[in-house]
């Protein structure tokens, strides 16, 4: 390595994210990271939380995901990742960051990109390896809740796992559910605007959340039996959808067991959820619900999975910043390979 490489980085801006991710098979690498969480061969620390309100009032936040990566492909990194909800209304994207690849050897940082494409990217492609791995085989209609940009993701990576199915979609936001339709119209894909969010869960064999709500409104009685929940957006379903699912799916106990902010960690601070490998104290009253697995356990074979076609299956992804990691290293390493980026001095 020249002098002149090790005191520079490689930049990314949105445009090259976009190129480079467009020849990654995102899925691969979710999946390969997964398993190499689920048998230790990952190093995950809790994400830094910055909250705050904006001069408007309106709320924003920072996360700072570490994380690294050591199995066939290691990687190590970390994502800054900031958003405010009054962003759409100037408009703006909602989130927007920056992640960066570390030199294992040396320490340093060698490459900085956008962050918020991978993000919505490697969420999206969580869904797909979800609804691959959990969803009944052909599902005929699919839901989208929230037609922001990781909704509007999600509706195009899994138009291309599932070229029939029906997409219905919802907005809280007045048009901006026909907008996504419309732009998916000019691509010949059909998505059908719907006006309660329930007829974007009315039948659906995979329904998808991807709204900034802190208010669970999706109750257990919406959703069809054998329906796949990918609860993306963490807080729309409401508790009974967490203790009647037939098989309830994490990516890591850990970072949700330790978040007091979303559904999930707040149920197991009030008693009503306990971990993989946690037993429920003696005592009266009703028994706490388990978490089953991560989906990690079930990709490595340590579970089983669904168990039968009318089981309603929750998944519940926190967000892993080792996935965000894995996929930046890949970036970079093709971007490399094929001169991609800039070269920033440090």
């Amino acid at each position: 390595m020249s002098d002149e490489q090790l005191d520079t980085l490689r930049y990314l801006p949105r445009r090259d994210v976009v190129r480079v991710c467009a020849e990654l098979d995102l899925v691969d690498s979710v999946t390969r990271t997964l398993i190499d969480h689920a048998e230790g061969r990952t190093t995950l620390p809790e994400e830094a939380y910055l909250p705050w309100e904006t001069s408007d009032g309106a709320f924003a936040r920072s996360l700072t995901l570490p994380g690294a990566v050591w199995g066939e492909r290691p990687a190590l990194g970390a994502k800054v990742i900031n958003s405010s909800l009054a962003n759409p209304g100037r408009g703006l994207p909602r989130a927007q960051g920056l992640t960066l690849v570390f030199d294992r050897e040396r320490a340093h940082p060698v490459a900085l990109m956008e962050a918020a494409y991978i993000s919505a990217l490697r969420t999206s492609a969580y869904t797909v390896l979800s609804a691959r791995t959990l969803a009944v085989a052909e599902p005929g209609r699919i839901g989208v809740i929230g037609c922001g940009a990781l909704g509007e993701q999600h509706v195009r990576l899994l138009a291309e796992e599932y070229p029939g199915a029906e997409f219905v979609v919802f907005d809280a936001v007045e048009g901006r559910a026909p907008a996504l339709a419309g732009r998916f119209a000019a691509d010949g894909l059909a998505v059908r605007p719907v006006s309660r969010a329930r007829d974007a869960v009315d039948g659906c064999a995979i329904v998808v959340t991807t709204t900034t709500t802190t208010t669970g409104y999706l109750p257990e009685a919406w959703l069809s039996p054998g329906a796949l929940v990918a609860h993306v957006s963490l807080d729309d379903v409401l508790p009974d959808v967490v203790h009647r699912a037939g098989l309830l799916v994490v990516d890591d106990w850990g970072l949700i067991k330790a978040d007091d902010r979303r559904l999930l960690g707040r149920m197991y601070r009030s008693g009503e959820l306990l971990g993989p490998d946690e037993a429920a104290p003696p005592g009266p009253g009703p028994a706490p619900r388990v978490v089953d697995a991560s989906l990690g356990e079930i990709l490595s074979g340590r579970h089983p999975g669904r168990r039968a076609p009318e089981q309603t299956v929750l998944s519940n992804p926190f967000g892993m910043g080792v996935l965000d990691v894995a996929i930046a290293a890949a970036v970079h390493e093709y971007a490399t390979l094929h001169g991609i980026g800039m070269r920033l001095p440090v």
